[in-house]
């Protein structure tokens, strides 16, 4: 039965509106007398917020990181570069723990203590639910370690692709790159040379000259990390030290696991590289030496006084002994006796007067009797070391040392404390009071009160905190001694020598950012501190050009994956027609340039992929399974 409502005939739909309805005429008259209320916008807020994000926004780029580094030189090196190449991209680097987005933690697997407070860092970030990625030899020797489950890895030869693996972190997915660097099937030294990187001090250039070793020491862990040796060739290192003293640096560090090992691999050796290298050090600038274990320094002992008695070459080198005891040294597979050590020493000693020899020596190796110790107190008694660093024994897992059986810990503990009794029982430099000496200033002391500088001799002189001297040659009298350090006077009459090279870099300047590196991130780099409202808006927009890139990444990744799923819809329906198919995963290289396809053949799992020689230099990595995508 029709309603009532529908008993009235309707000429058209506007004959809906009642009569009641305000006309068209009234709500224009209505409209006249509406004032929009002004909203007053804090202008400072707005610039705040424009310039940072979310807190929660998974937008890569913009993030703060704070990196922590435990370990040797050769670590420092590597943080540095991975400092520079993330600062480069965008991300803010902070020393502020706290207020960072992402911890990315850089490992030592030399101790026990320095792989707790790293386990203990990780445990800290995770109760603060920082995003965490890991790097360094502890994750790199042993990536199934239960506490690094689930958590992103950049491995030791990786770190050129440290901004890809941040960026998937930040966006929740969980990355590992172990892979090793690889030309024509040969080990490379590792990740490029002339990368962006930050100092945490821009008067030192620490520089990498090979990575691994020769030996297989029985205590090492950093072995299994590091691999077997891998140099750089000679013309990249000398490339990479033009560029450091260009860049205002006054002194050169060169390091490795062992740098008396260089170029055994590549038919060179330490003496050719250090003969190139003094050609293009400037003078006031100086060159230091990393440590080189004994056998590979003997058959180069002529050649290596010579070039330490170069007047741009530090007098110095630190040959670690471990023991005196030639049994201890057999069982640690150390490769020579404490014979083949003092000839070294006692060579040096005689050819390059002055020269200061460091050493290491570990104290409670497995099998370590009262005697083998003794021999080793009266190697320290004899030769009186200036630098000596006393290590109590700690048994590294997955090495041979940790399965012998152990020296009692509280005979360790006892044999360290000796030691270490011995070494401060002399003062090396109480005969250098009076002296007058030239030294390299470069850096500030523990307790702000002085500068820091070192001889020729590379012994440490605390001089007045006079700004005029950083980065200065200074000559000083010696006034003072210390068991670890001189205090030294400026001479009043004598020129503050200003070496020839460049000013140095701010600290936290970005340097080596080559063109090659500006036009591979399309151009969108700022080297410098945003300090005012101009800079802040030009790395805003320079983070909005970022982040339309990345829109069109995820947008082409989308489409890829779209296209692949359609491809192997299509593969099965022409198995099912023709009975036979070939398949084939596709992954996508992603860079400033665009997106290639690159074809692999199924092998089963993405790790296999991420450490077969064929990973690729910048990928959009998702979690995977044997299957596809998690």
């Amino acid at each position: 039965m029709p309603s009532a409502s529908c008993d009235t005939f309707l000429n058209d739909i506007e004959d809906i509106v009642s009569q009641e309805d305000s006309k068209p005429q009234d709500r224009h008259f209505s409209r006249k007398h509406v004032v929009p209320k002004v909203r007053r916008r804090n202008t400072q807020k707005y610039l705040q917020e424009e310039n940072s994000p979310p807190s929660d926004s998974t937008i890569p780029g913009i993030q703060k990181i704070w990196i922590r580094t435990w370990g040797c030189s050769h670590n420092n090196s590597d943080g540095e570069y991975m400092a520079g190449q993330l600062a480069a991209y965008g991300y803010k680097i902070t020393e502020n723990a706290s207020d960072a987005d992402l911890w990315l933690l850089n490992s030592c697997t030399v101790k026990n203590p320095a792989e707790d407070h790293f386990r203990n860092s990780i445990k800290k970030a995770q109760e603060e639910n920082k995003k965490i990625v890991l790097a360094g030899c502890v994750p790199q020797a042993q990536p199934r370690q239960d506490y690094l489950k689930g958590l992103s890895i950049i491995g030791v030869q990786q770190i050129d692709r440290v901004v890809e693996v941040v960026e998937e972190t930040i966006k929740g997915h969980s990355v590992r790159l172990l892979g090793q660097k690889k030309d024509n099937g040969k080990r490379l030294g590792g990740a490029r040379l002339d990368l962006p990187k930050i100092r945490k001090n821009p008067l030192i250039e620490i520089i990498s000259i090979n990575t691994g070793c020769l030996n297989a020491c029985t205590y090492c862990k950093t072995k299994h990390a590091r691999g077997n040796l891998a140099s750089y060739p000679i013309d990249e290192l000398v490339d990479r030290a033009k560029q450091s003293f260009q860049e205002g640096v006054c002194e050169i560090w060169l390091t490795s696991e062992d740098t008396g090992a260089y170029g055994r691999d590549i038919g060179s050796s330490l003496p050719a590289l250090l003969w190139k290298l003094v050609e293009v050090i400037p003078e006031g600038a100086m060159l230091r030496l990393g440590m080189t274990n004994p056998p590979y320094i003997l058959e180069h002992l002529e050649e290596m006084a010579k070039i330490l008695h170069h007047p741009r070459v530090y007098a110095f080198l630190h040959i670690p002994v471990q023991s005196a005891s030639d049994t201890v040294l057999m069982e640690m597979k150390r490769e020579y006796c404490v014979a083949d050590f003092k000839r070294v020493v006692d060579f040096l000693k005689d050819k390059v007067p002055g020269i200061t020899i460091a050493t290491d020596i570990i104290c409670g190796f497995p099998g370590e009797t009262d005697q083998d110790f003794q021999e080793t107190v009266k190697l320290v008694e004899e030769y009186k070391f200036p630098s000596l660093f006393i290590n109590q024994f700690y048994p590294r897992p997955g090495t041979p040392a940790a399965k012998m059986e152990q020296v009692p810990a509280q005979v360790k503990k006892q044999r360290t404390k000796e030691l270490s009794r011995i070494f401060h029982s002399y003062n090396p430099y109480d005969h250098k009071i009076g002296q007058r000496q030239q030294v390299l200033v470069t850096e500030e002391s523990f307790d702000s009160k002085f500068y820091v500088a070192h001889n020729r001799f590379y012994e440490q002189v605390l001089v007045p905190k006079n700004p005029t001297f950083m980065g200065k040659m200074v000559e000083v009298d010696i006034y003072e001694s210390g068991k670890h350090f001189m205090k030294g006077q400026p001479v009043s009459d004598a020129k503050v020598y200003t070496p020839s090279i460049s000013k140095p870099l701010a600290r936290g300047e970005v340097s080596g950012l080559t063109e090659e590196f500006r036009n591979r991130l399309g151009n969108h780099l700022n080297s410098v501190p945003h300090t005012s409202a101009a800079n802040r808006r030009e790395s805003a927009s320079s983070r909005m050009v970022l982040r339309l890139q990345r829109l069109h990444q995820d947008f082409a990744l989308k489409m890829s994956v779209g296209l692949a799923l359609f491809a192997l819809l299509f593969a099965l329906l022409v198995k099912m027609c023709y009975g036979k198919v070939y398949m084939e995963t596709c992954v996508w290289n992603v860079s400033p340039s665009g997106m290639h396809r690159k074809s692999l053949p199924m092998k089963g799992s993405w790790q296999h992929f991420e450490n077969s020689e064929e990973s690729p230099p910048s990928l959009i990595t998702h979690k995977l399974s044997k299957t596809g995508f998690v």
